[in-house]
């Protein structure tokens, strides 16, 4: 699952190196993320935490998002279910470099404070507030595996009751295909929560000019970014069958579509 104003805007897809704060809109809604900090247990000081960054943080904020529903709990004991999500869903080896890059990611996203906002004609409206409340952070005792990580969090109340009214349901062997891009599940998101919401007796446009703020961060010229956005277009497509659009000069059509997961199986969930 992924709450469905994170469907519409993004964290970075690389690392922003010693940049503090992210921001990100698309239409009336803005997101700012500010990279956190996080009391380290041996050295008894609060130390800088970077921004997330790259597909992982996405992933595992998707897992985090199922286990608190699956639970009906905003609190998450990863142990267990973050290994058993690494090993089936991402296909990584738990005791890898990886999974150690996975947990880094975790750190991260833990630790940062996210604000979201809408814009309207005469007024902006702004939520300050947090992803993840609280988390428990520990170093694990052989010194080959020397990093922080959390082995519990806990969602904010608010952030839990709204991803409890805005869940997006997500196919796992789709996000599993996807892994490797952070732009192809931006993209797969976008569409799993966009395209059932299409009003069947008029299609939707977007502009490329509008395709490339949501998704181009990092890209310069436009045509390089149409170049990956086609190819990561037909990759989501591959595991989104049921998803219906045009792209062509102008920008993109969208259809009403059938969503990746139906909404008799969303309550089962």
């Amino acid at each position: 699952y992924q709450h469905s104003v994170l469907c519409q805007t993004c964290m970075p897809y690389r690392d922003p190196g010693d940049v503090r704060t992210w921001q990100r809109h698309n239409g009336i809604v803005h997101l700012l993320i500010q990279a956190g900090q996080a009391l380290n247990p041996t050295q008894k000081v609060f130390m800088d935490v970077g921004l997330p960054f790259g597909p992982k943080p996405r992933l595992v904020l998707y897992h985090l998002n199922t286990e608190a529903l699956r639970k009906q709990s905003p609190l998450i004991d990863l142990e267990d279910s973050l290994t058993a999500f690494v090993k089936r869903t991402l296909g990584l080896d738990p005791g890898g470099r990886n999974i150690r890059t996975v947990k880094d990611q975790l750190t991260r996203l833990a630790a940062a404070d996210f604000r979201l906002g809408a814009l309207y004609d005469d007024h902006a409206v702004t939520i300050k507030g947090t992803v993840i409340e609280g988390f428990d952070l520990w170093i694990p005792r052989d010194p080959r595996q020397r990093m922080l990580w959390p082995t519990t969090v806990q969602f904010s109340t608010r952030y839990f009751e709204s991803l409890v009214r805005h869940a997006v349901p997500l196919n796992e062997a789709a996000v599993s295909r996807l892994s490797h891009s952070a732009m192809g599940l931006d993209l797969y998101t976008w569409l799993a929560q966009r395209l059932h919401r299409v009003d069947p007796k008029k299609n939707a446009f977007v502009p490329w000019v509008s395709i490339k703020e949501q998704f181009g961060h990092g890209y310069g010229k436009m045509n390089n970014f149409k170049r990956d956005f086609r190819t990561t277009l037909k990759q989501v497509h591959a595991v989104y069958r049921e998803a219906r659009f045009d792209l062509d000069d102008r920008g993109m059509r969208l259809m009403n579509s059938r969503p990746p997961v139906l909404r008799r199986l969303i309550s089962k969930a």
